[in-house]
């Protein structure tokens, strides 16, 4: 893979990871509009890394303190996650339903479903079920006030996203905000129960690439390093954008590319 395809798809990655616009579509369909090969092992587990490296180091003392916490340590100065001690154990019962059904779906996520139709169709139908919970979501409610209930709702949530397409952010951010979650609330939520996903496909991956034993360190380390580095700039980006505005940007961007894709697709009559 040429350098040039490496950092395009490497920023790719890091930029949709955590906006709520899928990265699994982007990168699939980044390659398929330009024509380029599929992306090889060694390089979506370099993406993989990169994204694990960007949600640990940004929210590095958020997982000290919430860690800490969970067995009975005080620790930490942020004083939202002192309203919730359980907060880890909370973000453990989260965790169970993707760890379950991506086991499961793996093969089905990465070939079947992996196509501009099924793709273009999320793009859209979460889009709108972001656009219904901007306007019904009551957003009174805080990390003090998160509940078992709602962590099962939302890891559940999380689930859908390893169908091409969804966005793992935006599944889980509506889904707190139709729970009555403040935006805040819901985005640090979201990105904290996506660390567990993300490194549980990163160690697969991992663990891939050790038994095909041919690595590309070049490839590896500049697609680990320019995913990192974009992703922790969005999400401070992001997380401070929702402190003060709405998700209409990615909404609309989600459906009007949706559309594109759609049509993009019938006009090609192509699945893959």
């Amino acid at each position: 893979m040429p350098i040039y395809q490496v950092v395009l798809l490497a920023i790719v990655q890091g930029i949709t990871e955590f906006l709520p616009i899928s990265s699994s579509a982007h990168l699939y369909l980044t390659s398929w509009l330009l024509g380029w090969q599929a992306q090889e092992l060694n390089f979506d587990i370099a993406l993989h890394v990169g994204t694990l490296l960007a949600v640990l180091f940004y929210f590095f003392k958020s997982w000290l303190q919430v860690t800490a916490q969970g067995f009975g340590v005080r620790y930490g100065s942020d004083p939202e996650l002192r309203k919730r001690p359980m907060l880890l154990w909370f973000l453990a019962i989260g965790s169970l339903p993707i760890g379950v059904l991506g086991f499961k779906f793996k093969d089905q996520a990465e070939t079947a479903w992996r196509n501009p139709f099924v793709m273009g169709g999320m793009l859209v139908g979460v889009g709108i079920l972001m656009w219904i919970a901007e306007r019904v979501g009551k957003r009174e409610r805080g990390m003090g006030e998160l509940s078992w209930t709602d962590s099962v709702a939302i890891g559940a949530a999380q689930a859908l996203a390893i169908v091409p397409g969804t966005s793992r952010s935006g599944i889980t951010i509506a889904t707190a905000l139709f729970r009555g979650l403040d935006r805040d609330t819901a985005a640090r939520f979201s990105f904290l129960l996506s660390t567990p996903a993300i490194a549980g496909a990163a160690a697969k991956a991992l663990y891939d690439l050790m038994k095909q034993g041919h690595v590309e360190w070049g490839q590896f380390l500049i697609g680990a390093g320019v995913s990192a580095i974009t992703g922790f700039a969005v999400i401070g980006w992001f997380l401070r954008h929702l402190q003060r505005g709405t998700l209409n940007i990615f909404i609309y961007y989600r459906v009007i590319f949706g559309i594109i894709v759609l049509a993009l697709a019938f006009s090609r009559g192509s699945t893959g």
